[in-house]
Formats: structure tokens, C-alpha cells, sequence
């Protein structure tokens, strides 16, 4: 291609995509560092030629083209400049598009103290991270990862010996590196080497421009165990023990074969830290982790076998050896399956928990189930009948006879639930908490 039809071609391209797009040049300049090492004398081209190579391996992808479903919802860190009784709110989607890779995606708004719900303008663009190079990791928490038969091969102590507390992804490389040129490893040795890798790569960090408004926003997945698509997250504010405040998600990472839960933490929506977590207890999907610990323990909702629900403890929040059952189906509209919805919420008479039931010709219903306070392994009620059912203009759509939500929120007395409606659009219903909790109070009330 001559320099003049390169030209022609760059200015048609630009004049069809340029105003479809923010930061577009930052893009391209992007794309096209990551191809240069595969040309010949890259130094010879012009700077429209390479601006062309970028545009050439570049897309656009629909990320709500097919489906968009199950939100959740959380306090949003920024509570300044609103009206008595309001609270601006975040949500979060599971966006699904071409190829059916499903992505997370965000909106905010406001509720009122009347619990109108307002939500802030909607951006026509969208942005996809950037994934920092060097991640910081702590030894602690690395080496509880690696299984116990790693832990005591001797390459591994002596890369790990090498490493401070808090160590960075560079400096991995450089220890793996100074310890093979010592020694001569083992298959086994090398085995555990590639395990290292493996987890250092799976926990990593995505990262927005702060102009970014959070409608613009895309976690697309990126990691090679997530390669095909975020499924499901589901948020809540967390407090730690000294009034430290993070918000977490748990998500289902699927690479077209396998699912693999995944934990999300952020504190300001900008910056992503995605965490591998691991354990005997880690499996299947519909993780929702409670708002703080209790009793010492981090507590988990969980499904280990596709039908019943489980409840998980732990002293450390990326490991999950402890389980135990919950709930099994009881009633006709979750006969086929139950999971959780949304992280348990804490109330005056105990931990509400929001639950979804599977029952005939597959429809999927909203429940919920009250937990103690202090030994939330034990039920104190349930609803016989389900919350929320599918009503007659929530039938059709993406996936049929399906309301579902990831999560839910108490404000001003009231509980405020986003829930998808046929994988297609979302609505919210809301109820007075002291009426359910009236329900729930003593209804069904059993040991498991």
C-alpha cells in the first residue's frame, strides 16, 4: 500500500470511528505497541502507517448485546453533597455480548429518603482497563495458597526464603530465576514452579483513568481463567475489625471449560484487585461473603453441589477449608435447586438472606431465610412462599421465567432489591424490612 492510499484509508477509518469512541488515540497507541515485535523494520514506518497496523487489529464489541441481568448493589464511597435521608448507590451488572462473554459492568444513582431511585446519566462510551504489570503480593498469603505438598519441596522455600513480606511480581521472576541458576530442579520442582506462576498470574490488577465516570466502566475479563467470562458478582461493603472499610464481589471466572470463584476488592471503583481464592470449600458457584466478621471468622454463603446451600468460615479471607449444610430444598418452587442471592444483611432479629429457588418448567424464584445473629449456621425462619415470582410480563426474554438479583440493600427501613427480569432488563422491588422480618420471625423455624 502506497503512502498516499495508507492515507486515504486512515482518514476514512477515523471519520467512521473516532466520534464512536473516548481516547481512541491512547487505544490504538496501545494496540499497536503490543504487535510491534512482530514487524520487520518497524522504525521504517510512517505514522500513519502505524496508526493503520493499530486500527487493523482493533474491534468494537457490543457488551450488552445479548443479555443484561443480575444486579447488585452497594453504599457508594462518595456520600457527599445529597439531600437528608438519601444515599447514592452503585450497581453492578452482568452484561453479556457476542460469544456470550459475559462482563461486569456499573451504574449509579440515588435513592431517596422516600426510596424513589434516580439514576445518573448513563456515558454512550465505554472503557476497558488497564492491568497493572507488577503486582504486590504477601508471602503469607502466597504460600497458604500453594498446597501443603509444595510448600514443603525445597525450591520453594529457597524462592520464598528470597522474598520480604510484601514482594512484587518482578521480584518472583528474579528469585525463580537466581534459584534455577543454582541448583538443577526436579520435574516435580519445576511442576511447582509452574504452580507459582499460575497463582501469581491469576491474582493481579485492573486500573480505570479517574475521568472515567463509573457508567463507563468495564471489567472484561483478561486473565486465562477468565477468558470467556465474569459471571455473577456480587458486592457488599465489608468492615473489618478496626473500622477498615473495602468492598468486595465474588464473581464465577469461566474459561469455556471450567468455572472458578474468583474474589474482586476495591475501595474506590477505580482500582480492581482480582484474588484467587482456594481451599477444600472452594467450588461451584453463588459465593456471598457477609458484611464483617463474625465471631472472629470471615463467613461465607456458598453452593457445593448445584442443589443445596452451604455455609463456609474461615480465619483468612483467600482460603476456605471449612463447610458445612445450610439448607436443603423444602418447598415446591425450589425443589430443583437453591442458592444465595445476595450477601446476608444484618437486621435486629438476625441475618436476611436472600435466596433463589429453581422449581417446575425451570423458573426461577426469590426467597429468603433468616439467620442468628451470633451462629449464623442456624435458620430462625424462612418464607414458605417464594418473595419475588415472575409475573406475566416477566416471562419472556433471553432466558425465560427468571427474576434473579446478586444482591440487595436496607435503606430507611426499607429493603431495596434490584433483580433481573428474564435476563433482558432489571427492575427493583422494595418492602418494608419489619413486615418481612414479621414473616420470617418464627415461620419455618428448624435447626439444619
Amino acid at each position: 500500500m502506497s503512502e498516499e492510499t495508507c492515507r486515504q484509508v486512515l482518514q476514512s477509518v477515523r471519520r467512521n470511528f473516532s466520534n464512536r469512541h473516548k481516547n481512541l488515540d491512547d487505544r490504538l497507541t496501545m494496540h499497536y505497541q503490543r504487535i510491534e515485535n512482530l514487524i520487520d523494520k518497524p522504525e521504517s514506518l510512517s505514522a500513519e502507517r502505524k496508526e493503520l497496523l493499530a486500527f487493523h487489529f482493533t474491534k468494537e464489541y457490543s457488551i450488552e448485546s445479548v443479555a443484561f441481568c443480575n444486579p447488585s448493589i452497594v453504599p457508594h464511597p462518595d456520600q457527599d453533597n445529597l439531600p437528608e435521608g438519601a444515599m447514592r448507590v452503585i450497581l453492578s451488572f452482568r452484561a453479556i455480548g457476542e460469544e456470550h462473554i459475559s462482563s461486569l459492568t456499573f451504574r449509579s444513582g440515588v435513592l431517596y429518603k422516600d426510596n424513589i431511585f434516580i439514576m445518573e446519566p448513563i456515558s454512550p462510551f465505554v472503557e476497558t482497563s488497564t492491568v497493572e504489570e507488577n503486582p504486590t503480593y504477601k508471602k503469607s498469603a502466597f504460600l497458604m495458597i500453594l498446597e501443603d505438598v509444595l510448600r514443603r519441596k525445597p525450591v520453594v522455600n529457597n524462592i520464598f526464603d528470597k522474598l520480604s513480606e510484601k514482594f512484587q511480581f518482578d521480584d518472583l521472576k528474579k528469585s525463580i530465576q537466581e534459584v534455577l541458576l543454582d541448583q538443577d530442579a526436579s520435574k516435580a520442582e519445576m511442576e511447582a514452579i509452574d504452580r507459582i506462576y499460575w497463582i501469581a498470574r491469576s491474582n493481579f490488577v485492573k486500573c480505570y483513568r479517574s475521568e472515567t465516570l463509573l457508567s463507563e466502566r468495564v471489567i472484561f475479563p483478561t486473565g486465562q481463567n477468565e477468558i470467556k467470562g465474569i459471571e455473577d458478582a456480587r458486592f457488599v461493603r465489608f468492615t473489618d475489625d478496626d473500622g477498615d472499610v473495602r468492598y468486595y464481589a465474588t464473581y464465577t471466572a469461566y474459561n469455556g471449560q471450567n468455572i472458578l470463584p474468583v474474589l474482586l476488592e476495591t475501595r474506590d471503583f477505580l482500582k480492581f484487585k482480582i484474588l484467587s481464592i482456594y481451599g477444600k470449600a472452594v467450588k461451584d458457584k453463588g459465593m456471598a461473603l457477609f458484611p464483617r466478621k463474625i465471631n472472629g471468622k470471615y463467613m461465607m454463603i456458598s453452593r457445593q453441589d448445584g442443589e443445596n446451600l452451604f455455609i463456609m468460615t474461615s480465619d483468612h479471607l483467600h482460603f476456605w477449608d471449612q463447610m458445612q449444610l445450610l439448607k436443603t430444598p423444602r418447598f415446591p418452587w425450589e425443589f430443583v435447586q437453591i442458592g444465595s442471592c445476595s450477601s446476608p444483611m444484618e437486621t435486629e432479629k438476625g441475618w436476611l438472606l436472600l435466596t433463589h429457588g429453581v422449581g417446575a418448567m425451570r423458573e426461577y424464584c426469590i426467597g429468603a431465610i433468616l439467620l442468628d445473629l451470633n451462629d449464623p449456621t442456624r435458620i430462625i425462619g424462612e418464607l414458605e412462599e417464594p418473595l419475588i415470582v415472575p409475573n406475566e410480563y416477566e416471562r419472556e426474554g433471553y432466558v425465560p421465567n427468571v427474576v434473579y438479583t446478586c444482591g440487595a440493600i436496607i435503606h430507611n427501613g426499607v429493603l431495596v432489591i434490584p433483580y433481573a427480569i428474564s435476563d433482558t432488563s432489571s427492575g427493583i422491588a422494595t418492602i418494608q424490612v419489619s413486615d418481612l422480618l414479621d414473616r420470617l420471625d418464627g415461620l419455618g423455624t428448624r435447626a439444619t
